[in-house]
């Protein structure tokens, strides 16, 4: 074989690949030994108190970009949604490669920077929307899609072994370009040039058609804003800048002003000032002229459209908020689609809404918002410009990336199947796993990045059946020196027979001590385990639950 031959093309995902968020992919090419990487985005998922407890960001494990480090040429973000780029201020004092972004990419994560404590800070290479870019073996261009942010790109990725398109998030709207362009005449030239594999979004691989456009919101939107009798608020992605636009122009066009609420969509708006993607609407309010506003001409704009407890929106829903409050009559338009996994606390929002009399306006019953990514006409679309000799399915769960197979399949496309962790090979020969990598997720709790699950796992067990903790001194002959302290939380006060769990505790301590061997009890240990298992036993036997027991025994 020759050197040549040696050479190899291959992708990784360690994110994003059966499952919604946490999204980053690398590129290898060369010899398998000896392979020169790029990274494309740098995402994080969502925690949620069911399943992770107290955990605020999902992060990918980079083992494997740390092991290969010296090789990593460059990060490449294709947009600022965190499930592409939430991940960067954390991870990249690990990687310290250089950053790639589009101008909006790029002052969104400035400010978020400066909005965060200690936040390293990241130098970034500042690449025009359509612009090239370089590194090694890899010549990169970036090509504009229309999505639910500014500046979304896909990458043209070429090297020796052929060019491959990442298609980042995308969708194809032809009524509006509020959104962007999806550049069809580039991506017709680049199916012209020849593409080796399109790697590309599964999103809404599961729904037929084209996705809607971004005029059909602004028509809903408008008249739903003319028509309300008093005050309007409306939610939506801090960073769905697009949205905003169609918000702002809907509420000036029907008399209101515009009032925004919430750090972060501040931060966004501001962004979005100094990049021109607002520019010719006027500057919004602050929060401080709202109540002088009639209700007839104001307009707020702001955080909460997932439910999050500390966003504007639920503490106005509690009429918790300092500066703003609501009364019956208005009217609150979630412009969103609720992320699954949501439900719940946007359930609990709405009904607190309703309670006080507010009306709520969802996409269930009005055109308040539109996918930013592909149906299967749309993609059936991009791949006859593309006309890729394969494609591999990603972002996304299971089931989308199937359905995506299943659309591939149809238009006579190979297709690479592909999971978090595995190594396809994209030349030589067909699609196929040549390797795995180490792959998983890092917790974000509080300050610190996590590599074990067991804390978050001891949370969820502590959520479902509390906390017993339980000291015992002994002397050096293992008699019991006083009483044994019994700490006791999230359990009931006592069982159905109606003795309290502190005298069953302590009576389970007291058993388990005497049926020791003497032997036995001078070893903390072993005492320790042996009181560990009596307590959780005899409570089991009480209560049909298994609480957390932590037991302390200390040689007096």
């Amino acid at each position: 074989m020759s050197s040549e031959q040696a050479h190899e093309l291959v992708f990784l995902p360690l994110g994003g690949v059966g499952e919604i968020g946490m999204n980053m992919g690398l590129y290898g090419y060369g010899p398998p030994k000896d392979r020169k990487w790029i990274m494309v985005d740098c995402g994080v998922t969502f925690g949620n108190m069911a399943e992770t407890p107290g955990v605020d960001l999902i992060l990918p494990d980079i083992r494997f970009v740390e092991s290969q480090r010296h090789n990593i040429l460059a990060l490449l973000l294709t947009h600022a949604h965190e499930d592409h780029y939430g991940a960067v201020l954390d991870l990249w004092p690990r990687i310290k490669c250089p950053v790639v972004a589009t101008p909006f990419t790029a002052n969104l994560l400035a400010a978020k920077r400066e909005g965060e404590r200690n936040a390293p800070n990241v130098p970034v290479q500042v690449v025009a929307p359509d612009g090239k870019i370089s590194f090694g073996p890899f010549s990169v261009e970036f090509v504009p899609v229309a999505h639910s942010i500014p500046e979304a790109n896909a990458l043209a990725i070429r090297t020796p072994a052929g060019l491959v398109v990442h298609t980042g998030d995308w969708k194809i709207d032809k009524k509006s370009q509020t959104s962007g362009v999806t550049d069809e005449a580039r991506f017709r030239a680049l199916g012209e040039e020849g593409v080796l594999a399109v790697v590309g979004d599964s999103t809404n691989a599961t729904s037929e058609g084209h996705s809607a456009s971004e005029l059909d919101v602004s028509q809903t939107v408008y008249e739903l804003i003319k028509s309300a009798p008093a005050r309007v608020a409306v939610t939506t992605f801090a960073s769905h800048i697009p949205r905003i636009r169609t918000v702002a122009e809907a509420a000036l066009a029907a008399g209101r002003e515009i009032v925004v609420v919430g750090r972060a969509m501040e931060r966004t708006v501001q962004v979005a000032r100094e990049t021109g993607w607002l520019d010719g609407v006027p500057e919004f309010r602050s929060t401080d002229v709202f109540g002088y506003l009639p209700p007839e001409n104001a307009l707020l704009l702001l955080t909460g459209s997932q439910g999050e407890a500390r966003a504007a929106l639920a503490r106005i829903a509690q009429d918790d908020h300092p500066e703003i409050s609501l009364s019956p009559r208005d009217r609150v338009i979630f412009s969103s689609k609720t992320i699954p996994g949501n439900e719940r606390e946007v359930g609990r929002i709405i009904n607190n809404l309703i309670d006080r009399g507010i009306e709520v306006i969802t996409d269930r019953e009005h055109m308040v918002h539109v996918s930013g990514h592909p149906r299967r006409g749309d993609m059936q679309e991009l791949y006859s410009w593309l006309k890729p000799q394969a494609i591999v399915p990603v972002h996304g769960e299971s089931l989308h990336l199937f359905e995506h197979e299943k659309l591939a399949n149809r238009l006579g496309i190979p297709c690479g199947r592909v999971r978090n962790g595995q190594m396809l090979r994209l030349y030589p020969g067909k699609p196929e796993i040549v390797d795995e990598a180490p792959s998983g997720r890092l917790y974000k709790d509080g300050n610190l990045l996590i590599t074990s699950e067991e804390p978050v796992r001891e949370r969820r067990r502590l959520s479902f059946a509390g906390v017993v903790s339980v000291a015992v001194a002994l002397d050096r002959k293992g008699e019991i020196a006083g009483d044994a302290e019994i700490d006791i939380a999230g359990l009931p006060n006592q069982d159905a027979e109606g003795d309290t769990f502190l005298d069953i505790v302590h009576d389970a301590v007291l058993d388990a001590l005497e049926n020791l061997p003497k032997a036995k009890r001078r070893d903390p240990n072993f005492v320790s385990e042996a009181l560990r298992r009596a307590v959780r036993a005899e409570i089991n036997a009480c209560w049909g639950k298994k609480p957390l027991v932590h037991v302390l025994v200390v040689v007096v």
